[in-house]
């Protein structure tokens, strides 16, 4: 059985340059998915996806082949990183997706904004 990504898809395309997102909160947008199944969506992700703006909750690369390709994109993209490697949360966290992502997600505004308001700082 193939598991069906394209939400999953839709929602990282909503992360612009320059911000980044956890797997916990791509997965926490798009009804019964956890952040493993992002990370799975991803391994699997179409060519264009800008995979690269998805990250650990602590702001770290996961541990993968291509880390190093992650954090060079991102770099590129004016990502700023701490010293200890982790990305700046507080300057380049992802505020949400688009009013249009959100009309055609059948998600209420309201709800939305809760889980949004839910995500770590």
């Amino acid at each position: 059985m193939t598991l069906d990504y394209s939400p999953i898809y839709a929602l990282i395309r909503e992360v612009p340059k320059g911000e980044v997102a956890s797997y916990g909160m791509i997965a926490s947008l798009v009804p019964g998915a956890g952040p493993r199944q992002a990370a799975r969506a991803l391994r699997n992700a179409p060519k264009g996806l800008p995979w690269h703006r998805i990250i650990t909750s602590s702001g770290a690369m996961a541990d993968h082949s291509g880390a190093e390709k992650q954090r060079r994109l991102l770099k590129a993209e004016g990502v700023k990183f701490k010293k200890n490697g982790a990305v700046d949360w507080s300057a380049h966290r992802w505020r949400g997706p688009s009013q249009k992502w959100i009309e055609k997600s059948g998600l209420d505004i309201e709800s939305v904004m809760e889980i949004i308001a839910s995500w770590k700082a």
